[in-house]
């Protein structure tokens, strides 16, 4: 109990002190990537049906150079950072409406959702690449360490 105490701790510590600005923008930078190469995969799976499946695959390394970028320059983290992050924001909800559009156009729609949901476009999984926007959202509000 009293590691986990002083890990929290700590990382109340390096929020306080700005450590953590440039922790979570690398974060951004990796979960970026991570879930492009993802994306990439499971849109190609579904042979890039509708041309809006490469915008999240597009975005990835987009938000990746940023996360880098908001790492090394305090600059980058308050300007370039945050504008690609609301973009990822963006593009994840546009994604959960558009796998929610799919699942509604399987046959049977809404009415046969669990086998749908199952067998249709993954319904939350968008919401995985709105939170790596998030993180970078975040990190572009912390404090920087001096």
């Amino acid at each position: 109990m009293a590691t986990v105490r002083h890990g929290v701790d700590r990382m109340v510590r390096n929020v306080e002190t700005g450590r953590f600005e440039r922790s979570l923008s690398a974060l951004t930078a990796a979960g970026a990537l991570v879930t492009a190469v993802e994306i990439y995969f499971e849109h190609d799976s579904a042979s890039f049906g509708n041309k809006l499946m490469w915008l999240p695959v597009a975005l990835g390394p987009v938000g990746a150079a940023a996360g880098v970028a908001g790492f090394f320059s305090q600059r980058m983290a308050k300007t370039v950072l945050p504008i690609a992050s609301a973009a990822i924001v963006a593009n994840g909800l546009q994604g959960t409406y558009l796998h929610a559009r799919g699942i509604a156009q399987k046959p049977g729609g809404w009415r046969n959702a669990r086998y749908n949901i199952e067998m249709g476009p993954p319904l939350l999984a968008p919401l995985l690449v709105t939170m790596v926007g998030g993180m970078g959202l975040l990190a572009s509000v912390l404090r920087r360490e001096k």
